[in-house]
């Protein structure tokens, strides 16, 4: 069914096409400002709840900012036709009610009024035909409508990944230097005499890498995750909470009736062992001069593996 014509002022407004036009120029306007306006010229001089034009514009299939996508709707139109809120010509909002087209209105030969009440029943009964003109397009303008929702979203998500990785960039950077964890030394033997000298070993190893300046090496000896045993403790989960590229650890135990310290360097990218060192002691010793040590040795250690310490390598 071809569609109506309806004029207003130097406006002229085709539903059938969706287009308008002011002094016979075409005026730009958006698939669903032109569908609002389309009711609103329907019913011109009546109050078009907003839950009406809610429900024309969008259905009930499509969820959405219904507030905002209002506003955005409206503030369209009324850019279009010129028209302001605080002093309509054409469009007067009722706060909290809806929206009523204020303006005469001609269709065809035929001119109507501000009041509804003056339209002829043939003229109701052609609003009523142009009304199931207009829910004949809903179900397009929807689905044009949840693309363009859609699409508003993935380049709202871009944008926000966009401004992520700028910060990234160009925040402020942490001293290049590596990291390295210092977990508690266990106590394997099961003599409990011995519980405290294995772990004061870490706390001597802590201070002895620290000397090393905290501009060239990190030292990270508190965090939780470092006092696990040795069973419990993951080199991923020490990775992400210490932020360190290498863990040291050691393990004091009974082996062919003598004591030994068995002390790691672990790389905790890959979580292979890129030092190992068997430190033996007599059975009966009291391990008063284990600590500096363990220590000295793997201060060596890291010089070479994780400074690259040339001059130490020797």
């Amino acid at each position: 069914m071809p569609g109506l014509t309806y004029r207003f002022g130097v406006f002229e407004f085709d539903d059938g096409a969706a287009t308008l036009t002011k002094s016979d120029r075409p005026v730009a306007l958006e698939p669903q400002p032109a569908r609002a306006l389309a009711l609103l010229l329907s019913r011109a001089g009546d109050l078009v709840r907003r839950d009406e034009l809610i429900a024309h514009l969008w259905g009930g299939d499509t969820h959405v900012d219904f507030d905002r996508g209002l506003a955005y709707c409206i503030g369209q139109l009324r850019a279009a036709l010129g028209d302001s809120a605080d002093n309509p010509r054409f469009v007067q909002t009722l706060p909290r009610r809806g929206f009523c087209f204020i303006a005469p209105v001609e269709y065809g030969r035929s001119t109507f009024g501000v009041r509804r009440s003056s339209f002829s029943a043939g003229e109701a009964e052609g609003a009523e035909d142009r009304t199931t003109n207009l829910d004949q397009r809903t179900a397009n303008d929807r689905r044009a409508a949840a693309a363009a929702l859609l699409l508003a979203t993935v380049a709202v998500v871009l944008l926000i990944a966009a401004a992520a990785g700028a910060w990234t960039l160009w925040r402020p950077r942490a001293p290049d230097r590596p990291i390295v964890a210092v977990a508690v030394f266990d106590n394997e033997t099961g003599d409990a005499s011995r519980e405290r000298a294995v772990a004061g070993i870490a706390d001597v190893v802590v201070e002895r890498l620290t000397a090393l300046g905290p501009s060239r090496i990190g030292v990270n000896g508190n965090s939780p995750v470092l006092r696990n045993p040795r069973a419990d403790r993951d080199p991923r989960a020490v990775a992400r909470e210490t932020h360190a590229s290498y863990l040291v650890a050691g393990h004091l135990q009974t082996k062919d009736g003598r004591l030994s310290l068995l002390v790691h360097i672990i790389r905790l990218d890959d979580g292979t062992h890129v030092w190992v060192q068997r430190i033996s002691r007599p059975p009966g010793d009291a391990l008063e001069t284990l600590d500096e040590d363990v220590a000295a040795q793997i201060e060596k250690a890291v010089r070479r593996i994780v400074l690259n310490d040339g001059a130490q390598a020797s």
